[in-house]
């Protein structure tokens, strides 16, 4: 196929997406996908509350519990069968799966999790989940190319939107710290509510079509070329490096302040909150730039604000570079849902994303034996904060290799070309 001929079919896939959403569906799309994102973004970072509360009422060090979150990471391999099913079963059913593996475990930390390692299984399956971030990839097939990073970005918006800073102190405090992720029980049910009305992308549906049966995890597999080998290598080792540097800000982030530094939860629940707010101050700028910048440079901007902020963060133990880690990060992670969405070919973006994921999910395992050792090393935690920032110039060494640049191009482009 010639370059002009794929920009007629780039075309011809953009005018039925057109033709097929609505600027009233696309928008129930994103708040939808938005909420399910809220739901992982809560679950992932309530670690900051909940871990001082679990230390003391467990009897745990802050090492043991770093520790034994390394051993449980194991499990998060299991991402890949979420990505997988998505794009054999289709995203809806997907997307259904998704949730019901964020809220279920939620609701049973909630009622039973009385043991720590009833806790850390319960825990895991959650974190297993909120690794896929497959709520992304509705918005990627649907979207218009020159919105994609804005709709990408504004659905990151509400996902981020800082619920967890504003009750889970309060709900800690007045129910205990297992129901900071029991009530997201409730959400779940809301989110199903909206989960009725989805509808299937055209673009995965055509896919299905094409392929006549369901995708087997073999036959994604041997669809795989040398270019989304390529892809996946780079995401994975961006992704995973972020992984390790974010948790360890977002999971260890109480317990710095109110532990080593001597604040007390409410002092912290205003520093937390105002950093929440960055968060979507950060996934909104994260798909601006995406649009107007492109993939490549919003990734250099993200790692350049997260290097300063977590380093002198260890250097002055000062609120303004702990918010720059919450403002700078989500740009990153912004690039890494959008751009290693829309990067691999429609069939098995599901299955190259979960691979991803996978992939990156051995930082759950290096990442928190990583913060055992340097919890053990660093008692100020000045230390800890250096090399979690040190950790995110490694992302930039991708570029070396010269990236596909996917600003406003159509999925049918992409794929074409990159």
């Amino acid at each position: 196929m010639t370059k002009l001929d794929a920009l007629a079919k780039g075309k011809d896939e953009e005018t039925k997406i057109l033709s097929h959403r609505t600027k009233g569906y696309m928008f129930y799309l994103v708040v939808f996908m938005g909420f399910v994102g809220l739901m992982d973004g809560f679950l992932s970072q309530i670690e900051s509350v909940a871990v001082p509360y679990l230390l003391v009422d467990f009897g745990i060090t802050a090492e043991f519990f770093a520790f034994w979150q390394g051993i449980y990471g194991i499990i998060t391999f299991a991402v890949f069968f979420i990505a997988w099913i998505s794009d054999a079963f289709g995203r809806k059913k997907g997307i259904l799966l998704l949730v019901l593996v964020m809220g279920v475990p939620a609701l049973l930390i909630g009622l039973t999790a009385f043991t720590f390692h009833l806790f850390m299984i319960l825990y895991t399956i959650i974190i297993t989940a909120t690794l896929s971030n497959m709520w992304e990839l509705p918005i990627v097939e649907e979207s218009q190319p020159k919105k994609r990073g804005l709709y990408g970005g504004l659905t990151f918006l509400i996902g981020l939107i800082p619920v967890y800073a504003f009750v889970g102190v309060p709900i800690a405090e007045a129910f205990g710290w297992r129901w900071t992720y029991g009530v997201m029980f409730f959400l779940m049910l809301f989110v199903i509510i909206l989960w009725v009305f989805m509808k299937e992308p055209q673009i995965w549906l055509d896919a299905h079509e094409k392929r006549g049966e369901h995708l087997k995890i073999k036959t994604a597999f041997k669809a795989l070329k040398r270019k989304d080998l390529k892809y996946i290598l780079i995401a994975s080792l961006v992704y995973g490096v972020w992984t390790v540097s974010f948790k360890m800000g977002t999971t260890w982030g109480g317990y710095y302040y109110m532990d080593v530094i001597g604040l007390t939860p409410g002092e912290f629940r205003s520093i937390l909150t105002v950093g929440g707010l960055l968060t979507m101050v950060g996934a909104l700028l994260g798909g601006l730039l995406m649009d107007k910048l492109g993939r490549n440079l919003t990734l250099v901007v993200g790692c350049g604000g997260s290097i300063i902020g977590f380093v002198f963060l260890g250097f002055t133990t000062l609120p303004i570079f702990f918010w720059m880690i919450f403002l700078f990060m989500p740009m990153i992670l912004a690039y890494i849902m959008v751009y290693f969405s829309e990067i691999f070919p429609t069939h098995i973006r599901g299955t190259c994303t979960g691979i991803t994921a996978t992939a990156a999910r051995l930082s759950y395992v290096l990442g928190p034996f990583l913060a055992f050792a340097l919890l053990s090393a660093f008692s100020d935690m000045s230390g800890f904060w250096i090399v979690a920032g040190l950790l995110m110039i490694i992302p930039l060494f991708a570029l070396f290799v010269k990236p596909y640049e996917t600003k406003g191009k159509t999925l049918e482009e992409i794929q074409e070309e990159r």
